[in-house]
């Protein structure tokens, strides 16, 4: 079945809107103004209402013309989003881009990159992301992300391609109002059963859930992000692990002091992962960006590969 409007009738009508007149329009649109005299014609005929007021010198949609104007743009805008997408698949430029950091990461680094990447102008849509604890390698296998930022723990067997970032270094950081903060020596096990411990949530959704930095706690208060552990232990409303590169400005400012704890967390490497294909060009010019980086991490001296 043929539809009265089309993206031609529609790219005449937004033409002759904007520019006031027919021969207007029908010199920018480079055709003659009785072919767009033509295309109106017939779509106020398929319709059965008129479309512009041609009384006036200057011609003016009717209400009608303006509802099929303003719901046509969408169709006009979704049908030029689907040229660019298409234009840039064939320029080996993906039409989307999804990039998942871990919670654990700073977010500037990638800001600073995203806004490079904006500069360029190229007609790929980004989703950002958050993930914790084991999420970013779900978010791969998962297919929530193309490329995912800061992935700890095991690595995926044959499954993905990485890049080394460096380590993630945890420190035993409280209020300096909370308890553990006065206490004298180091922090025992026997001390942490005491308080409640704050923890970030892992946001797996198909892989097994892991726990970080869990230890025996008189209560557990599980968050969503990093950014809320930081902000629940400078209240003192619990204790934990914290990343030292997240927290510099806290332990500054006095929000946060470090101690010492018989229960010590091991650094973790954090790497730049993507799944086992060929990349585009936007995942790959966003690999190379994101490797030249500070991350404030822990340079590591051996890698595994």
């Amino acid at each position: 079945m043929a539809h009265a409007v089309t993206l031609e009738a529609l790219r005449v009508i937004d033409a002759i809107h904007q520019l006031g007149s027919f021969s207007a329009a029908a010199e920018a649109l480079f055709k003659v103004p009785s072919a767009l005299t033509y295309t109106v014609k017939k779509l106020e005929e398929d319709l059965g209402v008129a479309l512009f007021d041609r009384s006036r010198q200057r011609a003016v949609l009717t209400t009608a013309g303006h509802m099929v104007l303003e719901q046509g743009r969408s169709i006009l805008d979704a049908a030029t989003r689907l040229e660019d997408s298409i234009k840039q698949m064939e320029s080996g430029w993906e039409p989307r881009l999804r990039i998942a950091r871990d919670t654990a990461i700073l977010s500037a680094p990638l800001m600073s990159v995203v806004g490079s990447f904006l500069d360029q102008n190229r007609p790929v849509e980004l989703s950002l992301s958050e993930e914790a604890v084991g999420g970013a390698w779900d978010a791969l296998q998962d297919d929530r992300a193309d490329l995912v930022i800061g992935a700890t723990g095991e690595l995926p067997k044959g499954q993905v391609q990485i890049r080394p970032l460096g380590e993630l270094e945890f420190v035993f950081a409280v209020a300096p109002t909370h308890p553990l903060a006065l206490l004298d020596g180091k922090i025992t096990a026997q001390h942490l059963r005491q308080y409640p411990a704050i923890v970030v949530a892992d946001s797996s959704k198909i892989l097994p859930a892991r726990s970080s930095g869990v230890f025996d706690a008189r209560q557990v208060v599980r968050v969503d992000s990093m950014q809320s552990k930081i902000e629940a232990q400078c209240l003192g409303l619990g204790v934990g692990y914290l990343p030292k590169h997240r927290i510099q400005e806290e332990l500054n400012n006095g929000r946060l002091v470090i101690r010492q704890c018989e229960l010590p967390r091991p650094n973790q490497m954090a790497y730049l992962a993507w799944r086992n294909e060929q990349p585009g060009r936007g995942l790959s010019w966003f690999v190379e960006q994101l490797m030249l980086q500070d991350w404030q991490l822990v340079p590591s001296i051996s890698v595994e590969p």
